[in-house]
This record gives structure tokens, C-alpha cells and sequence, in this order.
């Protein structure tokens, strides 16, 4: 863990500032949630909402108009960098679900040799596209999620943080809480000291803005840019693992390859225990599946012989077992006849789908847990595609770490 100096809002504009992910929202939707905000965020992240429509989001303008609008927003928040490098607690609230992690900055060194490790593949075009994105406004505006073993020295400190008046304490529209402070110079080192004894870091979400951050750190060193330095290190918020949330990444698949519903229904029973049941599985091991109008709990069969932790998920035996053999889904990553909707959608965006006509058969998943995420870290390998949602997220443009 690494105290920097945060570049961040002025604590009456934070609320406005303080913006989505750029990667959960389409164009249009983050153009209707930035509109009516001139502070928002998403005119940094999402910088082709402010030019014609149909502007391709990858053009020059766009990252033009990125910098633009970020330098505007620094006069206009406006943006206050800390005097001191420090270390700050974020804490989310979403209903009764409440976690709590260290803001800081982490080395691209350990990510580079995975002692910061991941769990998923990166597409090139959207590390092109973040990696060009830092480097134009040279900052890392949004986060990496990481997690960790939790960590009573840790855990001690950031109970004293939040004991003091935060930075930052709103609820942003979706009815998360979001509450920032920041650390002193006593307990920053001793977050610091606390993370050194923490042999791995897990990237739970925001591997294509860590695989940027390394990305943009070589560009800028390849440059000789002489702020390079500060690209050694990449953003991000440390979760303890005990603390995080997994929702599950739900499939809609959009046709049932010649079958009628009758006859999918009756080769899933050869093989499958399906019987009538609720919209979301309740233990491990089953799967909830929408078909013609009624939800079914299809009981997965365990793999035969277990070589990798992957073998274990039910999102793995999803695939092997019924979308591949009997919906003839081959690579999930690129066929167009699925879809995935992430869990903070609920079982109802399933049924608007299917009830819409644009999927046929849906399932709903049980959660991978944080455990499963490790082990599967740890042997190095890679989680199928969209196995995790991970809920509350973090907000863009609180805390901006400048390269």
C-alpha cells in the first residue's frame, strides 16, 4: 500500500461529482444520468456524451474533449489536491450490507508479478481504451476493487479512522451511502506497516483498469515522461474479503436452438433433476431456470473429476452441462445468442427479457463466493466469463490519483 496525494473534490461538490463506473453504463445511459449534472464525472469518463450522437466513443475527439472536461472540472468542482501524500477509508452502505476499505495507491510492480493477483482476461481494445484515457488526462480516475484475507491490524486502524468526521458522507441516487475520511499521518503508517504483513492482493473487480494503469506506466516511462514515477502505482480501494459481496451473473439465452419448450424441458430431465421452484437457486449446486412463463430449480450434477477450482463453479457446469450440449452455446465470451445480466438486476430483468421475447430460456445463478475467487486466483487460473457482479460500486471521481 502506497499514501498518495489525492487530487479530489471540494466536500460541497462531491455528491455532484462522484459518477458511476465508466464500464457499468451504455452511452445513452450515462447521457441521461449526466444531462442535467455539469459536474458529473461521466463528461470526464464517458467523454462522447457531450458530442454528436453516433460520435465513435474511441475517436481522438473524444479523449480530447476528455482532458477538456476534466481540467473545466478542476476550476469548476472544484478539485483540491491533499498537501500531504495519505491514505483514506471508503466505507459503502447499500440497505444493511456495509464495507469498509482502505483508499490508497498500490504497486504495478506486484500486479506485474502477481502478487496482486486476478482472476479474469482482459480485452485489448478496452486496455486501448483506458490506457489512452490516463494518459490524456494523466490521472486514474477510477478504482481498482481489491481484496484481501482480512487483517485485525487492518481492521483496528480503520475503526480509529472512521472515528473522526469524514471527508465525504452522501447518497448517491441509487440509494448507496457513500463516506470517505481520511487518514492521519500515525494511522496512515499504520496501514501502511498493517498491509505489508498481507502476502496477496485480489483483484476483485477492475482488471482492465489495472492492466491499463500498467500499460499507461510503460507508455509514459517508453515516453520519458518525467512524472512516470507516480505511474508505478495504480488506484484502487482494499476490501477485507470478509466484507464483500458477490451477486451472481445471470444468463438469457435468446433462442432454444429448434427445440420447443416442451422438448428442452424433457432432455434437461434425462439427465437433470428440474422440478418447479423458486426465481433464485438457494444453495450452491443449483441453478433457477425461466422457461415458457415458470421457474424450475435444476439440480447441476458435481464434475466427475475435479481438477481446478473452475471444475467446482456452478457457472462452469452451467456451460458444460446444458448451455453447450443442449443450447448449443459454445464460447460464451463471443457467441451472440447469450446474454448477461448482473445480479444487481434481479430476476426481474430475466423476466422482463423472456417475457419480451428477446430471450427464450433464462437461469439465475447462486453467487460465486469470495473464496472460490481466491483459490481460483491462487492456482491461476481464469474464471469463466461474467461469473461475478460485485455490489455497492465504488463512485468515479472521488479520489483521483494523478500521473
Amino acid at each position: 500500500m502506497i499514501a498518495f496525494q489525492a487530487l479530489r473534490p471540494a466536500p460541497r461538490a462531491a455528491a455532484d461529482v462522484a459518477a458511476v463506473p465508466y464500464d457499468v453504463v451504455t452511452t445513452d445511459e450515462a447521457r441521461g444520468l449526466a444531462s442535467a449534472h455539469p459536474l458529473s464525472f461521466l463528461h470526464t469518463s464517458r467523454a462522447e456524451i457531450d458530442l454528436p450522437a453516433g460520435t465513435d466513443p474511441y475517436s481522438e475527439l473524444v479523449y480530447e474533449t476528455a482532458r477538456h472536461n476534466f481540467s473545466r472540472l478542476r476550476q469548476q468542482a472544484p478539485l483540491v489536491v491533499d498537501e500531504h501524500p495519505s491514505a483514506y477509508v471508503y466505507r459503502l452502505q447499500m440497505g444493511e450490507h456495509v464495507q469498509t476499505g482502505v483508499a490508497a495507491c498500490f504497486s504495478v510492480d506486484e500486479y506485474d508479478r502477481d502478487v496482486i493477483k486476478k482472476h479474469e482476461k482482459t480485452r485489448r481494445d478496452k486496455e486501448d481504451d483506458r490506457t489512452r484515457h490516463m494518459i490524456e488526462i494523466k490521472a486514474q480516475t477510477g478504482p481498482v476493487f481489491l481484496t484481501y484475507l482480512a487483517s485485525k491490524a487492518v481492521d483496528d486502524t480503520v475503526a480509529r479512522v472512521t472515528t473522526g468526521a469524514p471527508l465525504y458522507d452522501f447518497q448517491a441516487p441509487d440509494g448507496v451511502r457513500h463516506t470517505v475520511w481520511r487518514a492521519s499521518d500515525s494511522e496512515r503508517n499504520a496501514l501502511v506497516a498493517a498491509f505489508e504483513a498481507i502476502p496477496y492482493l485480489y483483484i476483485a473487480d477492475g482488471h482492465h483498469r489495472a492492466a491499463s494503469a500498467a500499460r499507461a506506466r510503460q507508455a509514459l516511462k517508453s515516453a520519458g515522461d518525467g512524472t512516470s514515477q507516480a505511474a508505478d502505482a495504480f488506484l484502487a480501494v482494499a476490501f477485507p474479503h470478509d466484507q464483500v459481496s458477490i451477486l451472481p451473473y445471470n444468463r438469457v439465452i435468446k433462442d432454444l436452438s429448434g427445440r420447443r419448450p416442451g422438448e428442452l424441458l424433457e432432455a434437461l430431465r434425462r439427465t437433470h433433476r428440474a422440478e418447479p421452484g423458486p426465481a433464485m437457486p438457494v444453495q450452491k449446486g443449483e441453478v433457477a431456470m425461466l422457461l415458457a412463463g415458470h421457474w424450475y430449480t435444476v439440480t447441476l450434477n458435481p464434475h466427475p473429476d475435479p481438477r481446478s477450482p473452475i471444475d467446482g463453479l456452478d457457472v462452469s457446469a452451467l456451460q458444460d452441462q446444458i448451455l453447450g450440449p443442449l443450447l448449443n452455446i459454445g464460447d460464451p465470451r463471443v457467441d451472440k445468442r447469450i446474454d448477461f445480466l448482473g445480479g444487481a438486476r434481479g430476476t426481474e430483468g430475466l423476466e422482463r427479457a423472456v417475457g419480451s421475447g428477446a430471450g427464450a430460456v433464462a437461469f439465475s445463478l447462486y453467487p460465486v463466493s469470495v473464496s472460490d475467487l481466491m483459490a481460483i486466483s491462487d492456482a491461476g487460473d481464469i474464471m469463466p466469463p461474467k461469473s461475478t457482479w460485485f455490489e455497492p460500486k465504488l463512485r468515479d471521481g472521488l479520489l483521483i490519483h494523478e500521473i
